[in-house]
């Protein structure tokens, strides 16, 4: 009975031992550990700190710069988590964790995303394209991607456009920046490229200073470029007038209306007739 009690004593004294060495060394760790945590939690708090700090300035150097308002945002954003990220590699860093493992994982979680978001991040070069590129700005007209309408705003992965009729389109940048854009505001003036059809017992001379009256009393209509009145085909049925007047962007969309409607009256007021159209037959 005394072995018993003996053996179960020295167990017993054996684990009181392991514990000690655990809490031994718990303490240890903690006394060599705490440094390390207390300087990666300063260097976390300042690091914010100055961040936040270099952020405002970088944004207010933009602002004096006079740069796009979406550029500037998104260069800020990207300067901002790109200094976070640095931070938090340098926290991991002084904590005394590796890092090369750390970039490794990060890497490889970059590339899978990378791989899986291909289309998002095509859009998001062409973004990049269009915010440095500026084939437009907001507020332009354009016609792109079988659409046309008012640019409204210009994000990331889109470029968001106002119909006429009040209908939003979203385009994407990536086929945007790769395809053909035509830009109705960029120059300030646009011209007007109109037909009338007019019969061959027509006097030509006399169709063209009716339509040139008719461009001289529409205040929409610029004298400077001068407008042009010229013979555009001549066809089986009838002649074709060009008038190719100019005016200014916001003023184009109802100067196109008012001279078909103005030259339309005046012909008819000068018994001028327009010819209607009239579609060629096959010979049988």
């Amino acid at each position: 009975m005394e072995n018993i009690v003996t053996a179960e004593e020295k167990e017993i004294t054996s684990e009181l031992y392991s514990l000690g060495d655990y809490a031994h060394q718990l303490v240890t760790w903690i006394i060599e550990y705490t440094p390390r945590l207390i300087s990666a939690l300063i260097i976390l708090f300042i690091g914010l700190w100055v961040v936040r700090l270099l952020n405002r300035l970088i944004k207010r150097i933009m602002i004096k710069r006079e740069l796009d308002p979406t550029l500037s945002k998104f260069l800020a954003d990207i300067l901002l988590w790109a200094m976070r990220i640095l931070l938090g590699v340098t926290v991991i860093s002084r904590l005394g964790i590796e890092t090369s493992s750390f970039v490794a994982i990060l890497g490889a979680m970059g590339l899978a995303v990378g791989l899986s978001l291909q289309g998002s991040l095509s859009n998001f070069a062409g973004g990049m394209l269009i915010i440095m590129f500026k084939p437009f700005r907001v507020g332009d007209s354009i016609e792109a991607q079988g659409v046309s309408g008012t640019v409204s705003e210009i994000q990331i992965f889109v470029t968001k456009l106002i119909t006429g009729n009040n209908q939003t389109i979203f385009v994407p940048n990536g086929a945007l920046s790769n395809g053909t854009i035509i830009n109705y505001s960029m120059e300030g003036l646009r011209r007007g490229d109109l037909t009338f059809t007019v019969s061959y017992d027509t006097n030509i001379k006399q169709v063209r200073e009716i339509l040139l009256e008719v461009l001289r009393k529409n205040k929409k209509v610029l004298q400077q470029p001068e407008p042009a009145i010229v013979v555009r085909d001549l066809t089986d049925h009838a002649i074709n007038i060009a008038v190719r007047p100019w005016a200014m962007n916001a003023d184009f969309g109802d100067m196109v209306a008012e001279v078909l409607e103005e030259g339309k009256e005046a012909f008819e007021m000068e018994g001028i007739s327009i010819q209607p159209f009239m579609k060629e037959r096959s010979v049988q």
